[in-house]
């Protein structure tokens, strides 16, 4: 989540930006609505690299990924349920997350139907032998 977090901050950055250059460079006044255009922002930072390869670029790092109940990538609906789920899980003090130490899925991940596998994908290979001496 910190490699992801990282990456949100940029594109909260120029999500911002984006207002900021519609409203006349001038800063926008906090409200409702550009509170949930940033959730939606965010939301659709996860939702469509676990729609497309199962996996964030964090993710990737930690060779982990999330697969449907099916054993695919989760499409859309069910990445955006899997987000509102883990902010529930969140909500009760992280417990949804701390779950995992005891069962091997977390709330959002029994809720939505998904679950976390290792990437077997992507395999530690040892480097080509050197021929020098």
């Amino acid at each position: 989540m910190v490699y992801d977090g990282m990456l949100i901050i940029a594109l909260l950055f120029l999500a911002v930006g984006i207002l900021v250059a519609f409203n006349g460079g001038e800063a926008v006044e906090p409200n409702i609505a550009i509170t949930l255009y940033l959730v939606f922002v965010v939301f659709t930072f996860y939702a469509g690299f676990w729609r497309k390869s199962g996996q964030t670029l964090g993710m990737q790092a930690w060779r982990i990924r999330i697969v449907s109940e099916f054993g695919g990538n989760p499409s859309w609906g069910t990445s955006y349920l899997r987000l509102m789920f883990a902010l529930l899980s969140w909500a009760c003090l992280g417990l949804g997350y701390w779950w995992r130490l005891f069962k091997p899925y977390t709330w959002h991940d029994r809720l939505s139907q998904t679950r976390i596998v290792l990437d077997k994908s992507t395999r530690d290979e040892p480097p080509p032998a050197s021929d020098e001496v």
